[in-house]
């Protein structure tokens, strides 16, 4: 059968019998010179895994600045700068043949699609989320050098020790790991030219340190850890960065610890009124309580306070019972008693938390 050609001006168009046939080689042809190509050979064989047994990666991190601590859920969220370095001789190049001194590779595009090495995958174990990765970037040195460049934002859940609050000081992990890689394949190393990065750029930059807080110091120790697979246990290097903050007192003391002590000497009002209005006493009593428990905050003005009721409860028996000169002495001390007793308790919870 032949052939028909039509031709609408611009393009003839081949109607054929055949023309399934000709799609299907056109389609293998068009696959053939694909894997052919520069572009899909451009990733070396081998290249996939790590240069040497093991590879040694040295590994810096950096806070740029604390965006939240939330002491119910226990989270740190910060926004920090990841730098790591290896060596690897295939990535080696001449520069004067490629007439640069480094090659880079910056952006999403170009770290995911252009560059055609290996990097390691450090994975915060525990982040919470997968975080957003602002930039990336990675450099080649003639010589095989790389260095891999990353700012994000993490969500990290970390215990905190809130025992000595509000005069606390936490200090926060974040636990760093090679994803996919054992201690025999990849060692992760602190790199000692940034482990006073962050402390000098707190001392430079008030702005990082969050409301309430304040960053004290950031320390990085490599390690490793063991994690149980199928009943066989594998060893991974991991790096443990600790961020020490420390609670803002003084605001604390100013917005919640004075307005409360404001309030347990107005209860104390009640010492100053006549033993027989006993209505009149525990109303205020109760107001105070009541007043404490919506404050949810210390525990020790909440039982001096309800020490008043107490007080004026046993006052009014005492008045029906004829005892009246002994009520009005015991009134009469509580003015100086209760006070003492509540600078006492103030002090020795402030000295435990200093000495311990």
């Amino acid at each position: 059968m032949k052939d028909t050609i039509e031709c609408d001006g611009r393009f003839p168009h081949i109607i054929t019998e055949r023309q399934d046939d000709v799609c299907r080689r056109l389609f293998f042809a068009v696959c053939f010179c694909t894997v052919l190509s520069p572009a899909a050979v451009a990733i070396e064989p081998g290249m996939p895994n790590p240069p040497a047994r093991p590879t040694r990666v040295r590994c810096g991190l950096m806070i740029l600045d604390v965006v939240g601590v939330n002491d119910v859920d226990e989270t740190f969220e910060a926004e920090i700068a990841l730098v790591a370095s290896w060596d690897d001789p295939r990535l080696a190049f001449d520069p004067e043949t490629e007439g640069t001194d480094q090659k880079i590779y910056q952006g999403d595009f170009q770290f995911a699609e252009i560059f055609t090495g290996w990097w390691p995958q450090l994975l915060i174990i525990n982040q919470v989320g997968r975080g957003d990765t602002n930039a990336i970037k990675i450099e080649v040195n003639p010589d095989g050098r790389v260095t891999y460049l990353e700012q994000r934002n993490v969500l990290l859940e970390t215990p905190m020790s809130l025992y000595d609050y509000p005069f606390d000081t936490q200090r926060l992990r974040a636990l760093m790991v090679p994803f996919g890689n054992t201690s025999d394949e990849v060692v992760l190393e602190v790199d000692q030219r940034y482990s006073q990065a962050t402390n000098d750029y707190v001392r430079r930059e008030q702005g990082v340190n969050v409301a309430g807080w304040n960053l004290q110091c950031l320390d990085m120790a490599a390690d490793e850890t063991e994690l149980n697979l199928g009943g066989s246990s594998s060893t991974f290097s991991r790096i443990v960065t600790t961020i020490t903050l420390k609670r803002r007192s003084g605001q604390i003391l100013w917005d919640i610890l004075f307005p409360l002590l404001v309030l347990v000497s107005m209860v104390w009002s009640i010492f100053w009124l006549d033993c027989d209005s006993l209505s009149d006493r525990l109303n205020i009593s109760f107001i105070g309580v009541l007043t404490i428990v919506a404050y949810q905050f210390v525990l020790g003005s909440f039982l001096i306070t309800t020490a008043t009721i107490l007080q004026s409860l046993f006052l009014g028996s005492l008045i029906r019972h004829g005892r009246r000169e002994l009520a009005e002495r015991i009134d009469r001390d509580c003015r100086w008693i209760f006070p003492l007793c509540y600078v006492l308790m103030i002090a020795g919870q402030f000295t435990f938390y200093i000495l311990f």
